[in-house]
């Protein structure tokens, strides 16, 4: 069990590093500080990794004591049993979780009732906007073009191309970019995508203005670009309905 956590706790403070450092558009330039020069591969490894675990560490925990944190790795690195049992040091780093756990929690539930805030607003200006569309459960839409071929039903399978992106402007999707269709059941897509597809004819392109509550609710989408209790705007084509 303990071994789990650690191993949690250390994928999510050194993995990352090569995440968090690519891609960077320009490199600063080095101070004093930073011109040391190493004598070995294994120095630079060894100096990178104790660094980003530190830094990460900091991120989410600020009540870091340098001198037990060394101490910690000192004594792993040289097997040595340490201060604390294996017992004390998972209670240690269940009690780690456990804080980071609700500190998220908390952000979460703040930014969620922001985003609830900021939605409704933007919903009831769009509202009055000309050629907006408002049905009974609180979707808006646009008619960008109209089709001319079947409607789908709740129960059919469709092709589409979408871009979606958030009040704020943001994209978070697009099939466009990806160069490919996306096609799924439309009883299997988040409710506002549900109705709304069903309003259109194949040949159609839509805009959406799509209430939280119609599409990832309090929880957002898995991966981050879409916060809880986000309103989304999203560009659907209808291209056809797959049999």
């Amino acid at each position: 069990m303990y071994k789990k956590i650690a191993l949690s706790l250390i994928l999510c403070l050194i993995i990352g590093i090569s995440f968090s450092c690519a891609n960077k558009a320009d490199e600063p330039k080095k101070t004093e500080q930073q011109t040391t020069v190493f004598e070995t591969k294994e120095q630079k490894v060894s100096y990178a990794a104790g660094y980003d675990f530190a830094k990460r560490m900091s991120e989410f925990y600020s009540k870091v004591e340098y001198e037990f944190l060394a101490k910690g790795i000192k004594d792993a690195l040289e097997k040595k049993d340490g201060l604390m049992t294996e017992q004390e040091r998972m209670d240690a780093l269940n009690q780690l979780g456990q804080e980071i756990r609700q500190k998220a929690e908390a952000n979460k539930a703040k930014d969620g009732e922001k985003n609830i805030a900021e939605g409704k607003k933007f919903l009831e200006e769009n509202a009055k906007k000309e050629g907006v569309k408002t049905t009974a459960s609180g979707l808006q839409y646009k008619v960008i073009k109209e089709g001319d071929g079947p409607q789908p039903k709740e129960t059919d399978t469709v092709k589409v191309n979408y871009r979606g992106t958030l009040i704020n402007g943001t994209e978070f999707d697009s099939s466009y970019k990806r160069g490919t269709p996306a096609t799924f059941p439309l009883n299997r897509v988040i409710k506002g995508w549900t109705e709304g597809l069903q309003l259109m004819k194949v040949g159609a392109k839509y805009e959406f203005y799509i209430p939280s509550d119609l599409a990832y609710g309090s929880g957002g989408a898995p991966g981050g670009a879409i916060g809880p209790n986000s309103t989304l705007i999203f560009e659907v084509e209808l291209l056809s309905i797959e049999k």
